[in-house]
Protein backbone atom coordinates (compact mmCIF):
# COMPACT_ATOMS: atom_id res chain seq x y z
CA UNK A 1 0.00 0.00 0.00
CA UNK A 2 2.78 2.38 0.98
CA UNK A 3 4.58 1.64 -2.28
CA UNK A 4 1.38 2.23 -4.20
CA UNK A 5 0.89 5.56 -2.43
CA UNK A 6 4.41 6.65 -3.33
CA UNK A 7 3.83 5.68 -6.96
CA UNK A 8 0.55 7.59 -7.02
CA UNK A 9 2.17 10.63 -5.41
CA UNK A 10 5.03 10.48 -7.88
CA UNK A 11 2.52 10.22 -10.74
CA UNK A 12 0.59 13.23 -9.43
CA UNK A 13 3.79 15.26 -9.16
CA UNK A 14 4.72 14.23 -12.70
CA UNK A 15 1.27 15.24 -14.01
CA UNK A 16 1.52 18.53 -12.11
CA UNK A 17 4.99 19.03 -13.52
CA UNK A 18 3.54 18.74 -17.03
CA UNK A 19 0.15 20.37 -16.42
CA UNK A 20 1.22 23.45 -14.47
CA UNK A 21 3.54 24.82 -17.19
CA UNK A 22 0.82 24.17 -19.80
CA UNK A 23 -1.77 26.05 -17.74
CA UNK A 24 0.65 28.91 -17.14
CA UNK A 25 1.52 29.01 -20.84
CA UNK A 26 -2.14 29.21 -21.87
CA UNK A 27 -2.89 31.96 -19.34
CA UNK A 28 0.13 33.97 -20.47
CA UNK A 29 -0.80 33.51 -24.15
CA UNK A 30 -4.31 34.84 -23.49
CA UNK A 31 -3.02 37.81 -21.51
CA UNK A 32 -0.46 38.75 -24.14
CA UNK A 33 -3.00 38.29 -26.95
CA UNK A 34 -5.57 40.51 -25.25
CA UNK A 35 -2.97 43.23 -24.66
CA UNK A 36 -1.83 43.14 -28.30
CA UNK A 37 -5.37 43.31 -29.73
CA UNK A 38 -6.38 45.99 -27.19
CA UNK A 39 -3.38 48.07 -28.25
CA UNK A 40 -4.37 47.57 -31.89
CA UNK A 41 -7.92 48.76 -31.20
CA UNK A 42 -6.67 51.78 -29.24
CA UNK A 43 -4.21 52.65 -31.99
CA UNK A 44 -6.94 52.59 -34.63
CA UNK A 45 -9.32 54.71 -32.51
CA UNK A 46 -6.59 57.25 -31.74
CA UNK A 47 -5.76 57.53 -35.43
CA UNK A 48 -9.45 58.07 -36.27
CA UNK A 49 -9.57 60.88 -33.70
CA UNK A 50 -6.43 62.50 -35.13
CA UNK A 51 -7.93 62.39 -38.61
CA UNK A 52 -11.25 63.77 -37.41
CA UNK A 53 -9.53 66.58 -35.51
CA UNK A 54 -7.43 67.53 -38.52
CA UNK A 55 -10.52 67.50 -40.74
CA UNK A 56 -12.26 69.83 -38.28
CA UNK A 57 -9.25 72.16 -38.13
CA UNK A 58 -9.11 72.37 -41.92
CA UNK A 59 -12.84 73.18 -42.06
CA UNK A 60 -12.38 75.94 -39.45
CA UNK A 61 -9.43 77.34 -41.39
CA UNK A 62 -11.46 77.37 -44.63
CA UNK A 63 -14.33 79.22 -42.95
CA UNK A 64 -11.96 81.85 -41.52
CA UNK A 65 -10.22 82.42 -44.87
CA UNK A 66 -13.51 82.80 -46.76
CA UNK A 67 -15.10 85.15 -44.21
CA UNK A 68 -13.89 88.37 -45.97
CA UNK A 69 -15.78 87.24 -49.11
CA UNK A 70 -19.17 86.89 -47.39
CA UNK A 71 -20.63 89.84 -49.35
CA UNK A 72 -19.83 88.22 -52.71
CA UNK A 73 -19.41 84.51 -51.87
CA UNK A 74 -19.51 83.28 -55.48
CA UNK A 75 -17.41 86.02 -57.08
CA UNK A 76 -14.36 84.90 -59.11
CA UNK A 77 -12.02 85.95 -56.27
CA UNK A 78 -13.96 83.86 -53.75
CA UNK A 79 -13.98 80.80 -56.02
CA UNK A 80 -10.24 81.20 -56.65
CA UNK A 81 -9.68 81.24 -52.90
CA UNK A 82 -11.87 78.12 -52.51
CA UNK A 83 -9.68 76.32 -55.02
CA UNK A 84 -6.51 77.43 -53.21
CA UNK A 85 -7.96 76.11 -49.95
CA UNK A 86 -8.90 72.85 -51.67
CA UNK A 87 -5.38 72.42 -53.09
CA UNK A 88 -3.69 73.09 -49.75
CA UNK A 89 -5.94 70.74 -47.74
CA UNK A 90 -5.16 67.08 -47.18
CA UNK A 91 -8.68 66.11 -46.06
CA UNK A 92 -11.10 68.44 -47.89
CA UNK A 93 -12.23 67.36 -51.36
CA UNK A 94 -14.00 70.67 -52.10
CA UNK A 95 -15.23 73.90 -50.48
CA UNK A 96 -18.31 75.88 -51.43
CA UNK A 97 -21.02 78.40 -50.55
CA UNK A 98 -24.39 77.03 -49.40
CA UNK A 99 -27.85 78.58 -49.34
CA UNK A 100 -30.53 76.34 -47.86
CA UNK A 101 -29.71 72.83 -48.99
CA UNK A 102 -27.96 73.83 -52.22
CA UNK A 103 -24.30 74.56 -52.87
CA UNK A 104 -24.44 77.50 -55.28
CA UNK A 105 -20.72 77.56 -56.10
CA UNK A 106 -17.71 75.49 -55.18
CA UNK A 107 -14.02 74.92 -55.74
CA UNK A 108 -14.74 71.86 -57.85
CA UNK A 109 -17.33 73.17 -60.37
CA UNK A 110 -17.23 76.93 -59.76
CA UNK A 111 -20.61 78.49 -60.61
CA UNK A 112 -21.34 76.19 -63.53
CA UNK A 113 -23.37 73.72 -61.49
CA UNK A 114 -25.55 73.96 -58.37
CA UNK A 115 -25.17 70.92 -56.11
CA UNK A 116 -28.19 69.58 -54.20
CA UNK A 117 -26.93 68.48 -50.76
CA UNK A 118 -30.20 67.39 -49.15
CA UNK A 119 -31.27 68.16 -45.56
CA UNK A 120 -28.75 68.08 -42.67
CA UNK A 121 -28.34 64.81 -40.80
CA UNK A 122 -27.06 66.45 -37.64
CA UNK A 123 -26.85 69.91 -36.11
CA UNK A 124 -24.27 70.45 -33.36
CA UNK A 125 -24.93 72.62 -30.28
CA UNK A 126 -22.68 75.27 -31.88
CA UNK A 127 -24.73 75.33 -35.07
CA UNK A 128 -22.50 73.21 -37.30
CA UNK A 129 -24.55 71.28 -39.88
CA UNK A 130 -23.43 67.84 -41.00
CA UNK A 131 -24.82 65.90 -43.95
CA UNK A 132 -23.85 62.25 -44.29
CA UNK A 133 -24.07 59.96 -47.32
CA UNK A 134 -24.33 62.84 -49.78
CA UNK A 135 -24.19 61.74 -53.43
CA UNK A 136 -22.82 64.21 -55.97
CA UNK A 137 -23.61 64.04 -59.71
CA UNK A 138 -19.97 63.90 -60.83
CA UNK A 139 -19.18 60.97 -58.47
CA UNK A 140 -22.44 59.03 -58.31
CA UNK A 141 -20.80 55.83 -57.07
CA UNK A 142 -19.35 57.46 -53.94
CA UNK A 143 -20.80 59.09 -50.85
CA UNK A 144 -19.50 62.23 -49.18
CA UNK A 145 -19.65 63.98 -45.84
CA UNK A 146 -20.57 67.69 -45.96
CA UNK A 147 -19.69 69.89 -42.97
CA UNK A 148 -21.28 73.35 -42.99
CA UNK A 149 -20.40 76.34 -40.80
CA UNK A 150 -22.57 79.35 -41.56
CA UNK A 151 -22.83 79.43 -45.35
CA UNK A 152 -19.45 77.76 -45.97
CA UNK A 153 -19.41 73.99 -46.47
CA UNK A 154 -16.60 71.51 -46.94
CA UNK A 155 -17.00 68.24 -48.84
CA UNK A 156 -15.06 65.30 -47.43
CA UNK A 157 -14.92 61.76 -48.80
CA UNK A 158 -17.13 59.70 -46.47
CA UNK A 159 -14.31 57.26 -45.65
CA UNK A 160 -11.48 59.81 -45.36
CA UNK A 161 -11.71 60.40 -41.56
CA UNK A 162 -11.52 56.64 -40.94
CA UNK A 163 -9.10 55.71 -43.72
CA UNK A 164 -6.45 54.40 -41.36
CA UNK A 165 -3.98 51.59 -42.00
CA UNK A 166 -4.94 48.38 -40.21
CA UNK A 167 -3.57 44.85 -40.14
CA UNK A 168 -7.01 43.30 -39.51
CA UNK A 169 -9.21 43.92 -42.59
CA UNK A 170 -12.63 43.63 -40.92
CA UNK A 171 -12.06 46.10 -38.08
CA UNK A 172 -15.07 48.42 -37.67
CA UNK A 173 -14.25 52.14 -37.41
CA UNK A 174 -16.29 55.27 -36.81
CA UNK A 175 -16.12 58.89 -35.80
CA UNK A 176 -19.20 60.38 -34.20
CA UNK A 177 -20.37 63.30 -32.04
CA UNK A 178 -20.82 62.67 -28.33
CA UNK A 179 -24.22 64.35 -28.03
CA UNK A 180 -26.16 62.22 -30.56
CA UNK A 181 -25.99 58.59 -31.67
CA UNK A 182 -25.29 59.42 -35.33
CA UNK A 183 -21.97 58.24 -36.82
CA UNK A 184 -20.51 60.87 -39.13
CA UNK A 185 -18.23 58.39 -40.85
CA UNK A 186 -18.37 54.65 -40.28
CA UNK A 187 -17.24 51.32 -41.66
CA UNK A 188 -18.57 48.01 -40.32
CA UNK A 189 -20.88 47.43 -37.35
CA UNK A 190 -20.66 50.21 -34.75
CA UNK A 191 -22.94 50.64 -31.74
CA UNK A 192 -23.17 54.40 -30.99
CA UNK A 193 -24.04 53.53 -27.38
CA UNK A 194 -20.41 52.50 -26.89
CA UNK A 195 -19.52 56.17 -26.39
CA UNK A 196 -21.39 56.10 -23.06
CA UNK A 197 -18.65 53.87 -21.66
CA UNK A 198 -16.28 56.84 -21.79
CA UNK A 199 -17.81 58.59 -18.81
CA UNK A 200 -15.19 61.17 -17.89
CA UNK A 201 -12.30 59.10 -19.23
CA UNK A 202 -10.13 60.08 -22.18
CA UNK A 203 -10.18 56.56 -23.62
CA UNK A 204 -11.53 53.12 -22.71
CA UNK A 205 -11.14 49.54 -23.95
CA UNK A 206 -13.72 46.81 -23.30
CA UNK A 207 -15.26 43.66 -24.78
CA UNK A 208 -18.81 43.83 -26.13
CA UNK A 209 -20.91 42.18 -28.81
CA UNK A 210 -18.10 39.91 -30.01
CA UNK A 211 -15.52 42.70 -30.30
CA UNK A 212 -12.66 44.33 -28.46
CA UNK A 213 -13.86 47.92 -28.53
CA UNK A 214 -11.74 51.06 -28.04
CA UNK A 215 -13.34 54.50 -27.67
CA UNK A 216 -11.14 57.62 -27.65
CA UNK A 217 -12.39 61.13 -26.91
CA UNK A 218 -11.19 64.09 -29.00
CA UNK A 219 -9.39 66.78 -27.01
CA UNK A 220 -10.44 69.39 -29.58
CA UNK A 221 -14.07 68.68 -30.53
CA UNK A 222 -17.08 67.05 -28.84
CA UNK A 223 -16.50 63.85 -30.76
CA UNK A 224 -14.98 60.41 -30.37
CA UNK A 225 -13.32 57.73 -32.46
CA UNK A 226 -14.33 54.08 -32.19
CA UNK A 227 -12.54 50.92 -33.30
CA UNK A 228 -13.99 47.42 -32.88
CA UNK A 229 -11.69 44.42 -33.48
CA UNK A 230 -13.53 41.05 -33.82
CA UNK A 231 -12.76 38.60 -31.01
CA UNK A 232 -11.81 36.11 -33.72
CA UNK A 233 -8.40 37.78 -33.89
CA UNK A 234 -7.97 37.42 -30.12
CA UNK A 235 -8.68 33.70 -30.32
CA UNK A 236 -6.32 33.24 -33.28
CA UNK A 237 -3.54 35.20 -31.57
CA UNK A 238 -4.08 33.27 -28.31
CA UNK A 239 -3.84 29.98 -30.19
CA UNK A 240 -0.68 31.07 -32.00
CA UNK A 241 0.99 32.10 -28.76
CA UNK A 242 -0.17 28.95 -26.99
CA UNK A 243 1.25 26.77 -29.75
CA UNK A 244 4.65 28.34 -29.11
CA UNK A 245 4.49 28.01 -25.32
CA UNK A 246 2.68 24.72 -24.60
CA UNK A 247 5.14 22.32 -26.31
CA UNK A 248 7.96 23.92 -24.36
CA UNK A 249 6.03 23.31 -21.15
CA UNK A 250 5.41 19.67 -22.11
CA UNK A 251 9.11 19.04 -22.71
CA UNK A 252 10.50 21.05 -19.83
CA UNK A 253 8.36 19.87 -16.93
CA UNK A 254 7.89 21.52 -13.57
CA UNK A 255 11.60 22.09 -12.86
CA UNK A 256 12.08 24.11 -16.05
CA UNK A 257 8.65 25.78 -16.12
CA UNK A 258 9.73 29.08 -14.65
CA UNK A 259 12.79 29.27 -16.90
CA UNK A 260 10.74 28.49 -20.01
CA UNK A 261 8.19 31.20 -19.18
CA UNK A 262 11.03 33.64 -18.61
CA UNK A 263 12.61 32.80 -21.97
CA UNK A 264 9.25 33.03 -23.72
CA UNK A 265 8.68 36.43 -22.22
CA UNK A 266 12.12 37.50 -23.33
CA UNK A 267 11.31 36.41 -26.88
CA UNK A 268 8.02 38.29 -26.81
CA UNK A 269 9.50 41.30 -25.08
CA UNK A 270 12.02 42.86 -27.45
CA UNK A 271 12.13 45.99 -25.26
CA UNK A 272 14.22 44.02 -22.77
CA UNK A 273 16.73 43.20 -25.52
CA UNK A 274 16.90 46.86 -26.56
CA UNK A 275 17.51 47.96 -22.97
CA UNK A 276 20.26 45.36 -22.65
CA UNK A 277 21.84 46.58 -25.90
CA UNK A 278 21.88 50.12 -24.51
CA UNK A 279 23.63 48.94 -21.36
CA UNK A 280 26.20 46.99 -23.40
CA UNK A 281 26.71 49.83 -25.93
CA UNK A 282 25.91 47.59 -28.90
CA UNK A 283 24.70 50.49 -31.06
CA UNK A 284 26.91 52.23 -33.62
CA UNK A 285 26.49 54.78 -36.40
CA UNK A 286 26.84 54.67 -40.17
CA UNK A 287 26.86 57.94 -42.08
CA UNK A 288 25.24 58.44 -45.48
CA UNK A 289 26.69 61.27 -47.57
CA UNK A 290 24.46 64.23 -48.45
CA UNK A 291 25.56 66.00 -51.64
CA UNK A 292 24.86 69.39 -53.12
CA UNK A 293 23.21 68.54 -56.45
CA UNK A 294 24.56 71.61 -58.26
CA UNK A 295 28.22 70.83 -57.54
CA UNK A 296 28.15 67.14 -56.62
CA UNK A 297 30.15 67.99 -53.49
CA UNK A 298 29.54 66.18 -50.17
CA UNK A 299 28.28 68.86 -47.78
CA UNK A 300 27.11 66.70 -44.92
CA UNK A 301 25.91 63.31 -43.73
CA UNK A 302 22.94 61.71 -42.04
CA UNK A 303 23.79 59.68 -38.93
CA UNK A 304 22.04 56.30 -39.10
CA UNK A 305 21.95 54.16 -35.97
CA UNK A 306 22.60 50.41 -36.25
CA UNK A 307 22.54 47.57 -33.70
CA UNK A 308 25.29 44.92 -33.73
CA UNK A 309 24.30 42.01 -31.48
CA UNK A 310 26.95 39.91 -29.68
CA UNK A 311 26.51 37.23 -32.40
CA UNK A 312 27.62 39.78 -35.01
CA UNK A 313 24.08 40.08 -36.44
CA UNK A 314 23.23 43.62 -37.59
CA UNK A 315 19.69 44.72 -36.66
CA UNK A 316 18.27 47.53 -38.79
CA UNK A 317 16.48 50.50 -37.20
CA UNK A 318 13.11 49.59 -38.76
CA UNK A 319 12.97 46.77 -36.20
CA UNK A 320 14.24 48.35 -32.99
CA UNK A 321 13.29 52.04 -33.27
CA UNK A 322 9.51 51.37 -32.91
CA UNK A 323 10.27 49.10 -29.95
CA UNK A 324 12.39 51.80 -28.29
CA UNK A 325 9.64 54.38 -28.87
CA UNK A 326 6.94 52.17 -27.36
CA UNK A 327 9.13 51.22 -24.41
CA UNK A 328 10.15 54.85 -23.79
CA UNK A 329 13.86 54.01 -24.12
CA UNK A 330 14.17 56.11 -27.26
CA UNK A 331 15.50 59.09 -25.28
CA UNK A 332 18.36 56.96 -23.93
CA UNK A 333 19.04 55.75 -27.46
CA UNK A 334 19.21 59.36 -28.69
CA UNK A 335 21.67 60.09 -25.86
CA UNK A 336 23.92 57.32 -27.16
CA UNK A 337 23.58 58.62 -30.72
CA UNK A 338 24.78 62.06 -29.58
CA UNK A 339 27.72 60.43 -27.78
CA UNK A 340 28.57 58.37 -30.88
CA UNK A 341 28.48 61.48 -33.09
CA UNK A 342 30.86 63.18 -30.65
CA UNK A 343 33.18 60.16 -30.64
CA UNK A 344 33.13 59.59 -34.41
CA UNK A 345 33.51 63.17 -35.60
CA UNK A 346 35.95 64.44 -32.98
CA UNK A 347 36.78 68.06 -33.73
CA UNK A 348 36.10 67.82 -37.49
CA UNK A 349 33.00 70.01 -37.23
CA UNK A 350 34.91 72.73 -35.36
CA UNK A 351 37.28 73.18 -38.31
CA UNK A 352 34.60 72.65 -40.96
CA UNK A 353 31.58 74.73 -39.86
CA UNK A 354 29.91 74.43 -43.28
CA UNK A 355 29.68 70.64 -42.95
CA UNK A 356 26.46 69.36 -41.35
CA UNK A 357 25.34 66.16 -39.64
CA UNK A 358 21.68 65.14 -39.67
CA UNK A 359 20.52 63.47 -36.46
CA UNK A 360 17.12 61.77 -36.23
CA UNK A 361 15.10 62.71 -33.14
CA UNK A 362 11.92 61.12 -31.84
CA UNK A 363 8.73 62.76 -30.49
CA UNK A 364 9.85 61.77 -26.98
CA UNK A 365 13.05 63.82 -27.43
CA UNK A 366 10.92 66.89 -28.11
CA UNK A 367 9.15 66.28 -24.79
CA UNK A 368 12.41 65.72 -22.87
CA UNK A 369 13.16 68.80 -20.71
CA UNK A 370 16.95 68.38 -20.93
CA UNK A 371 17.20 67.63 -24.67
CA UNK A 372 18.58 71.09 -25.46
CA UNK A 373 21.14 70.80 -22.64
CA UNK A 374 22.40 67.49 -24.08
CA UNK A 375 22.83 69.06 -27.50
CA UNK A 376 24.73 71.99 -26.00
CA UNK A 377 27.00 69.57 -24.11
CA UNK A 378 27.82 67.72 -27.33
CA UNK A 379 28.72 71.02 -29.03
CA UNK A 380 31.02 71.99 -26.17
CA UNK A 381 32.81 68.62 -26.35
CA UNK A 382 33.34 68.79 -30.13
CA UNK A 383 33.74 72.53 -30.66
CA UNK A 384 31.00 72.34 -33.31
CA UNK A 385 28.64 75.16 -34.22
CA UNK A 386 24.89 74.64 -33.73
CA UNK A 387 24.32 75.32 -37.45
CA UNK A 388 26.31 72.15 -38.24
CA UNK A 389 23.59 70.02 -36.63
CA UNK A 390 20.34 69.29 -38.48
CA UNK A 391 17.73 67.71 -36.24
CA UNK A 392 15.43 65.51 -38.33
CA UNK A 393 11.91 64.87 -37.05
CA UNK A 394 9.07 63.07 -38.85
CA UNK A 395 5.59 64.53 -39.36
CA UNK A 396 4.38 62.19 -36.61
CA UNK A 397 6.76 63.91 -34.22
CA UNK A 398 5.03 67.24 -34.90
CA UNK A 399 1.46 66.12 -34.17
CA UNK A 400 1.35 67.98 -30.83
CA UNK A 401 1.19 71.58 -32.07
CA UNK A 402 2.10 73.22 -28.74
CA UNK A 403 5.19 71.08 -28.12
CA UNK A 404 6.19 71.26 -31.80
CA UNK A 405 6.10 75.06 -31.92
CA UNK A 406 7.84 75.54 -28.56
CA UNK A 407 10.60 72.99 -29.22
CA UNK A 408 11.37 73.93 -32.83
CA UNK A 409 11.40 77.59 -31.83
CA UNK A 410 13.75 77.01 -28.88
CA UNK A 411 16.15 74.85 -30.93
CA UNK A 412 16.33 77.31 -33.81
CA UNK A 413 16.93 80.23 -31.45
CA UNK A 414 20.02 78.34 -30.29
CA UNK A 415 21.18 78.01 -33.90
CA UNK A 416 20.19 74.39 -34.65
CA UNK A 417 18.58 73.59 -37.99
CA UNK A 418 15.29 71.63 -38.12
CA UNK A 419 14.29 69.27 -40.93
CA UNK A 420 10.93 67.59 -41.39
CA UNK A 421 11.80 64.01 -42.36
CA UNK A 422 9.99 61.60 -44.74
CA UNK A 423 7.69 64.42 -45.82
CA UNK A 424 4.53 63.33 -47.64
CA UNK A 425 3.99 60.10 -45.68
CA UNK A 426 1.96 61.78 -42.91
CA UNK A 427 -0.92 64.23 -42.79
CA UNK A 428 0.65 67.58 -41.97
CA UNK A 429 -1.37 70.38 -43.57
CA UNK A 430 0.32 73.31 -45.30
CA UNK A 431 -1.29 75.77 -42.90
CA UNK A 432 0.06 73.83 -39.90
CA UNK A 433 3.61 73.62 -41.28
CA UNK A 434 3.55 77.39 -41.79
CA UNK A 435 3.25 77.83 -38.02
CA UNK A 436 6.46 75.86 -37.31
CA UNK A 437 10.05 77.08 -37.48
CA UNK A 438 11.72 74.76 -40.01
CA UNK A 439 14.80 74.90 -42.24
CA UNK A 440 14.74 71.76 -44.40
CA UNK A 441 12.15 69.47 -45.95
CA UNK A 442 13.28 65.90 -46.71
CA UNK A 443 11.36 64.25 -49.56
CA UNK A 444 10.62 60.61 -48.76
CA UNK A 445 12.29 57.96 -50.94
CA UNK A 446 8.91 56.48 -51.96
CA UNK A 447 8.18 59.61 -54.01
CA UNK A 448 11.71 59.72 -55.47
CA UNK A 449 11.34 56.13 -56.68
CA UNK A 450 8.21 57.13 -58.63
CA UNK A 451 10.01 59.81 -60.71
CA UNK A 452 9.72 59.03 -64.41
CA UNK A 453 7.27 56.14 -63.87
CA UNK A 454 3.54 55.75 -64.40
CA UNK A 455 2.95 55.22 -60.68
CA UNK A 456 0.07 57.21 -59.09
CA UNK A 457 2.59 58.96 -56.82
CA UNK A 458 4.82 60.12 -59.70
CA UNK A 459 3.27 63.61 -59.69
CA UNK A 460 3.41 64.04 -55.92
CA UNK A 461 7.08 65.03 -55.81
CA UNK A 462 6.33 68.15 -57.87
CA UNK A 463 3.65 69.22 -55.38
CA UNK A 464 6.02 68.62 -52.44
CA UNK A 465 8.70 70.76 -54.10
CA UNK A 466 6.12 73.53 -54.59
CA UNK A 467 5.15 73.34 -50.90
CA UNK A 468 8.81 73.62 -49.85
CA UNK A 469 9.26 76.68 -52.05
CA UNK A 470 6.13 78.31 -50.61
CA UNK A 471 7.46 77.72 -47.10
CA UNK A 472 10.98 78.91 -47.98
CA UNK A 473 12.55 75.58 -47.03
CA UNK A 474 15.67 73.99 -48.45
CA UNK A 475 15.12 70.45 -49.76
CA UNK A 476 16.93 67.14 -49.34
CA UNK A 477 15.78 64.22 -51.50
CA UNK A 478 16.15 60.75 -49.96
CA UNK A 479 16.77 57.46 -51.76
CA UNK A 480 18.22 58.84 -55.01
CA UNK A 481 19.50 55.84 -56.97
CA UNK A 482 19.77 57.00 -60.59
CA UNK A 483 21.29 59.89 -62.51
CA UNK A 484 17.90 60.56 -64.12
CA UNK A 485 16.36 61.13 -60.69
CA UNK A 486 19.20 63.46 -59.69
CA UNK A 487 18.86 65.50 -62.89
CA UNK A 488 15.07 65.79 -62.45
CA UNK A 489 15.52 67.04 -58.89
CA UNK A 490 18.21 69.54 -59.89
CA UNK A 491 16.01 70.93 -62.69
CA UNK A 492 13.17 71.43 -60.25
CA UNK A 493 15.23 73.32 -57.70
CA UNK A 494 16.03 70.64 -55.10
CA UNK A 495 19.32 71.62 -53.48
CA UNK A 496 20.55 68.41 -51.79
CA UNK A 497 20.19 64.65 -52.13
CA UNK A 498 21.30 61.39 -50.58
CA UNK A 499 21.05 57.79 -51.73
CA UNK A 500 23.06 54.96 -53.19
CA UNK A 501 23.86 57.01 -56.29
CA UNK A 502 26.12 59.12 -54.06
CA UNK A 503 27.13 56.55 -51.46
CA UNK A 504 25.68 53.92 -49.18
CA UNK A 505 25.92 54.33 -45.38
CA UNK A 506 29.53 54.02 -44.21
CA UNK A 507 31.85 54.93 -41.35
CA UNK A 508 32.65 58.59 -40.80
CA UNK A 509 36.30 57.88 -41.54
CA UNK A 510 35.30 56.47 -44.95
CA UNK A 511 33.25 59.63 -45.64
CA UNK A 512 36.32 61.78 -44.96
CA UNK A 513 38.47 59.54 -47.17
CA UNK A 514 36.04 59.93 -50.08
CA UNK A 515 35.91 63.69 -49.62
CA UNK A 516 39.71 63.85 -49.65
CA UNK A 517 39.83 61.80 -52.88
CA UNK A 518 37.23 64.08 -54.49
CA UNK A 519 39.29 67.16 -53.55
CA UNK A 520 42.43 65.63 -55.09
CA UNK A 521 40.58 64.82 -58.32
CA UNK A 522 39.19 68.35 -58.47
CA UNK A 523 42.65 69.82 -57.91
CA UNK A 524 44.12 67.69 -60.74
CA UNK A 525 41.31 68.72 -63.05
CA UNK A 526 41.83 72.38 -62.23
CA UNK A 527 45.58 72.06 -62.76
Amino acid sequence: MKKTAVVLLTLLVAIAGIGLPIWLAIEEAQRQAFKVESDHALGYARDVVLRGDETGRQVQAAVARLAPHAAAPCAPAAIALMRAIDLGSSYLQAVGHVEGNRMLCSSIVGRTQVLDLGPPTYRSPTGVLVRTEVVLPFAAQQTFLVVQVGHVAAIVHAQRPIDTAKSEPDVALATLPLDVAVPLSARGHIDPAWTRRLGKEREVVFVDDGHIVAVVRSSVFQAAGIAAVPLTYLRIRSQDMALRLVPAGLLAGLALGVAILYLARQQLALPAAVRAALRRHEFFLDYQPVVELRSGRITGVEALVRWRRPTGEIVMPELFIPIAEQDETIVKLTDQVLELVRRDTGFYLESHPDFHIGINVAPADFHSPDFLDKLQAMLEQTGAHPSSIILEVTERGLLDPVVARETTGALRRQGFAIAIDDFGTGYSSLSYLETLELDFLKIDRSFIEAIGTEAPTSQVVGHIIAIARDLGLRMIAEGVESQAQAEFLLRHGVQYAQGWLFGQPMSFAEVLRRMEEAEKLAARAAG
